[in-house]
């Protein structure tokens, strides 16, 4: 394997020229650095696959710009840290922070090019890996939706998503692309029946994408369900999706068959508000993506703003939050989002539902007290549900101890059947 970029950052000049003739004659691109802050501005320009990064450097040590590009999602190559004063503590603290390796100096030429080629080959490894199901959140609902996937990732079986406008329903089906295989998403879905055979051939082992079928007429969605017994036949995997239910999907077509069919192969993916503590890892995906793409310096959302974009409601999930993030990130001109730029741009996209929705079905014009009591009720019958009733699950989400949590629901009025818990 060889790589494209690698970066050395070190403040001595012999080892900057004898690391980089080393590493050029075995084929290697190389970049130099002297300093914390030279390294941040190639980082961001060469977007380099490894970096060899010296501990000890004039503006700093690499340890701290270690943490800062991790603290910023910026971590996206292979770290190999290189010290001539180095300990063990020291190389565990680098490790625990993202370093792939520690070389110590003098640095042999065996252990340079095996730790260059295991620091590129891990590269590599995540850089696959970010393409696939980990940037899908870590959520409990995310994890299901996860597990439904992985237990067809070795079938050609179709697999039919359903989920709101906005869900990021390509995304997933490319996570579940394998690599090196094909990849159609036809232009025109109107001449699906005529074209079977081609994107048969063109798909064979890979993807065949046919998007939202909510949009396309009983004809062409009967074309999509005879279609997939020979997809199956043919190695060929059918990934299309719907913004509607399977309930109103089928509202107009009267063949039943064609129902159970493409039932039988539904994966419901959760809309953004059902997960939002996955919200600050999108933002840092999306950003990272954009920087890449477009060669741009990555921006700080400082806390104030990271938790307004966090408690927003997002109904229009994944791409609303997408085109959010991008608006913010280009129009930045300082490099920073505060809470004032993010409550401009939301409030542009909220409606009065919106606005009403807010607040609930709650009168704010009652006395405090009542209205606490009011929310407090609606906060334990919301988990009451959610934990189906294990009441010591309840307990345990609330953070109330279970004879705290008993006495408490007795007070707002609140009945529950206190049923075996496992």
């Amino acid at each position: 394997m060889r790589s494209t970029d690698i970066l050395i950052v070190d403040d001595e000049i012999g080892i900057r020229e004898v690391l980089k003739e080393t590493l050029e004659d075995e084929g290697y691109t190389i970049a130099l650095a002297e300093n914390i802050e030279e390294a941040r501005q190639l980082r961001n320009k060469i977007r380099p696959s490894m970096v060899l990064l010296d501990i000890w450097l004039p503006d700093g040590d690499g340890i701290t710009l270690l943490k800062e590009w991790s603290a910023n999602g910026l971590l996206t190559m292979s770290v190999v840290m290189m010290s001539g004063h180095g300990s063990i503590e020291t190389a565990v603290e680098a490790t625990k922070f993202g370093a792939l390796d520690y070389l110590e100096k003098p640095i042999t030429l065996q252990k340079l090019l095996q730790s260059v080629e295991n620091a590129l080959q891990h590269t590599t490894k995540q850089h696959h890996k970010s393409s696939t199901l980990d940037n899908l959140g870590k959520a409990t609902s995310v994890q299901t939706l996860k597990e439904q996937l992985k237990k067809t990732s070795d079938q050609f079986s179709p697999i039919f998503l359903i989920g709101e406008i906005g869900s990021p329903f390509e995304m997933i089906a490319r996570a579940v692309h394998k690599p090196n295989t094909p990849w159609v998403y036809p232009k025109n879905i109107n001449n699906l029946h005529h074209q079977a055979v081609e994107l048969l051939n063109q798909t064979h082992l890979g993807v065949l994408y046919l998007g939202d079928i909510s949009k396309y007429d009983a004809s062409i969605q009967q074309s999509i369900a005879q279609l997939i017994p020979k997809a199956i036949k043919h190695h060929t995997r059918i990934i299309f999706c719907s913004t509607k239910p399977l309930n109103e999907l089928f509202v107009n077509n009267k063949n039943p068959q064609f129902l159970n069919v493409l039932a039988s192969f539904v994966i419901n993916i959760p809309p953004l508000r059902h997960h939002s503590e996955d919200i600050e890892h999108f933002i840092h995906y999306i950003m990272q993506e954009l920087c890449q793409s477009k060669n741009i310096a990555p921006t700080h959302f400082r806390e104030s703003a990271m938790a307004q974009l966090c408690q927003y409601t997002w109904p229009g999930n994944w791409e609303q939050l997408k085109n959010i993030v991008t608006n913010l990130v280009l129009n930045s001109e300082t490099h920073e989002i505060g809470e004032r730029e993010v409550s401009q741009l939301l409030s542009q996209f909220r409606t009065d539902d919106e606005e009403d929705a807010m607040h609930g079905d709650f009168d704010f014009d009652l006395p405090l007290r009542e209205l606490r009591e009011l929310i407090e009720k609606r906060y334990f019958e919301y988990h009451i549900r959610k934990e189906r009733g294990n009441m010591s699950h309840v307990a345990l989400k609330v953070g109330l101890e279970r004879t705290h949590l008993y006495r408490k629901l007795k007070q707002l009025g609140i009945y529950f059947s206190r049923r075996s818990e496992k």
